[in-house]
């Protein structure tokens, strides 16, 4: 099936934000809550999950549970997301208002996501 060329689109903006993992694994290590364990894994762990979902949109058999599996990956970055705005040193030198606007924004990327069930 030949899906929505903005279905691509969410796939590669997936599958490159779970590269940047690897490539630059220090800027995500810096964002990690303190209360979360092993950061390292953790930031190898989430960028194989992007990549794998990215992949997982692309095809019938796997679409419906990429989807599911983005919407969850987006609800427990919220972790992060709010983690960040506890301090200076949890922001990583990023404005308030961007912190504060990534969080309605992981709202969006999830209704986006859910919007791809119906094809």
């Amino acid at each position: 099936m030949i899906y929505p060329w903005h279905l691509y689109l969410m796939s590669a903006m997936y599958f490159f934000a779970g590269i940047m993992h690897f490539i630059k694994p220090k800027a995500y290590l810096r964002i990690m809550p303190r209360y979360l364990p092993n950061h390292k894994l953790l930031v190898f762990l989430s960028g194989l999950a992007e990549i794998i979902l990215a992949i997982g949109l692309c095809f019938e058999e796997t679409k419906d549970l990429a989807i599911f599996g983005i919407i969850a990956m987006l609800a427990v970055f919220l972790l992060v997301h709010f983690y960040m705005l506890t301090g200076k040193k949890a922001a990583a030198g990023i404005p308030v208002w961007v912190l504060v606007f990534r969080i309605p924004l992981q709202f969006v990327l999830m209704f986006w996501a859910l919007w791809y069930l119906q094809f």
